[in-house]
């Protein structure tokens, strides 16, 4: 069902953990389905300088938060904001189609935790789109593990 990528960043995920002095934190999951994850950033100077995540669910939830935050390790916010579940899909070499939804939630995560590092800040950020701020995107596909 996965593939060897998937199964690597789950069996060893990278950048699991907590940043106690975060700048942004973004948490998205519907516990109804069992995944939730958290997402920390600390951003200097515009630039994403470290990343952590907490995930709880599949294996596809848990690589799919850890190839995201690997993804926008050292990026520009914009860069970072560019990331779309599609390019997590594409790095992890697919995902099984039961499992898209967890590469949503991924984008969806990073995206809140750029605009809470925005609201603590007083800044805005353009290219937020508040669609993939919704909750409805991971209501689906945990029937199929």
């Amino acid at each position: 069902m996965y593939n060897e990528k998937v199964i690597e960043y789950f069996v060893h995920p990278r950048n699991a953990g907590v940043l106690i002095d975060a700048d942004g934190i973004g948490e998205a999951g519907s516990p109804a389905c069992g995944d939730e994850m958290k997402v920390y950033l600390k951003i200097e100077n515009d630039v994403i300088v470290d990343v952590k995540f907490q995930t709880y669910g599949c294996a596809s939830a848990i690589a799919s938060s850890s190839m995201a935050t690997e993804m926008i390790k050292g990026k520009t916010i914009q860069e970072a904001l560019a990331v779309t579940n599609k390019d997590v899909i594409n790095a992890l070499g697919g995902l099984p189609a039961p499992k898209i939804h967890c590469s949503v939630l991924a984008e969806q995560t990073i995206k809140r935790a750029i605009l809470d590092y925005a609201k603590k800040h007083n800044i805005t950020i353009e290219g937020i789109d508040s669609k993939i701020l919704e909750d409805d995107a991971h209501d689906h596909g945990h029937d199929e593990e």
